[in-house]
């Protein structure tokens, strides 16, 4: 069975100018026009009246042959490329007969090493040896010449023939690179989209979590004919929320352009209202975007959690920057749980979970000791 390669056209992406040098270019175009007129010069600078004409008319004749053939070889049509070369070859024989040798030996060398460079080898392996022969016939010179041009041809060609598929395979390769990088920013766009709806949503749900808290204390107030003066101060801590929650995500925003505060202030801003201490240790450094995002997002649903469920615990905040990776540490002193503890679902540490796991770190939450634990661990 005749394997692939023997049976494979030359890529058209080999064959195209795209990609050549403008030396390369400039070289062919130069070479063709030298070919062109040494052919009309020492065929016919002796010739006069019709043979003159005819002469011409011959080299127009096999020039428009060998453009059609480029074409339809370029399209990968066989038979219409092989009736051309054998228009050629019967060309260069009609140039013998006419005695203008030196166009009938350009026509089958050209032909031979056209063969050789744009058809299958298969097919070129019975084309080329025709044209060759009708070559080697009628060249006067001596046979070891003879040999050497005929081997120096069909060099020349499979040169060319390598030479375009190693262009072709150039230009495959090029065009899957630039496959893979659009596909790849087109990923990133899509990552960074879905980072930008998860920090939306993360200050969302703390904002409206909080509100919730305030909300619920306040129905609970008027449920329990408690004064105005606490009803109001439930409302008004519900609005201070969603201004914050406003807030946030206008930080959340800027944050994903980087342009945010260090982790430590942030801390400590945020538990200004709260029995809080903050500890910062190990040497500090400023963190990635996403790793930064996480310590923000889970001090506040953790400080958020004691709110509900240990309202006026104490709380400790331990920010380490360590080899490698950064560690938040929360924890409070507990105490009896709040009339809320019962509110939510509990999806609030299960997306902080999901979260440093994206980052390649780990979340741990349970009760301690005294109170209760959260534990954050993501690699910077």
């Amino acid at each position: 069975m005749i394997s692939d390669r023997w049976m494979r056209w030359p890529s058209r992406e080999g064959l195209t100018r795209e990609g050549q040098s403008v030396a390369r270019l400039w070289f062919v175009r130069v070479l063709r026009v030298a070919i062109g007129g040494s052919l009309l010069w020492n065929a016919f600078h002796h010739d006069r009246g019709w043979r003159l004409a005819a002469g011409v008319g011959l080299v127009v004749l096999c020039g428009g042959l060998v453009w059609a053939f480029l074409r339809t070889s370029f399209d990968h049509r066989l038979w219409p490329s092989v009736t051309l070369l054998a228009l050629l070859v019967g060309s260069g024989y009609a140039a013998q007969l006419g005695d203008w040798s030196v166009l009938a030996l350009v026509l089958w060398c050209g032909a031979a090493f056209l063969a050789l460079e744009r058809l299958p080898l298969v097919v070129a392996a019975g084309c080329m040896p025709l044209a060759l022969a009708s070559f080697a016939t009628h060249n006067d010179d001596g046979w070891l010449v003879t040999a050497l041009i005929v081997v120096g041809l069909a060099l020349a060609g499979y040169t060319l023939r390598l030479d375009a598929d190693a262009r072709g395979n150039a230009h495959r390769l090029l065009a899957q690179e630039r496959a893979a990088r659009a596909a790849e920013a087109e990923t990133a766009a899509l990552a960074e989209r879905s980072r930008i709806a998860r920090e939306i949503h993360d200050v969302l749900a703390h904002s409206l979590s909080a509100q919730l808290v305030h909300l619920e204390a306040a129905r609970l107030l008027i449920e329990g004919d408690a004064t105005r003066e606490q009803i109001l101060d439930r409302v008004v801590a519900a609005r201070s929320m969603a201004r914050e929650g406003l807030a946030e995500t206008r930080q959340a925003l800027s944050a994903l352009r980087g342009e945010m505060t260090p982790v430590e202030d942030f801390l400590r801003e945020l538990v200004v209202s709260d029995k809080a201490s903050v500890s910062v240790t190990g040497a500090r450094r400023a963190l990635p975007a996403e790793a930064s995002q996480a310590v923000r997002r889970v001090a506040q649903e953790a400080l958020t959690n004691v709110r509900k469920h240990a309202p006026g615990a104490k709380v400790f905040v331990r920010l380490a920057y360590e080899e490698g990776e950064v560690t938040l540490d929360i924890r409070d002193s507990g105490g009896p749980p709040g009339e809320l503890a019962a509110s939510g679902a509990g999806y609030g540490l299960i997306g902080m979970r999901e979260r440093a796991e994206l980052l390649g770190g780990s979340l741990t939450a349970g009760p301690g000791e005294e109170g209760f634990i959260v534990t954050l661990k993501v690699p910077t």
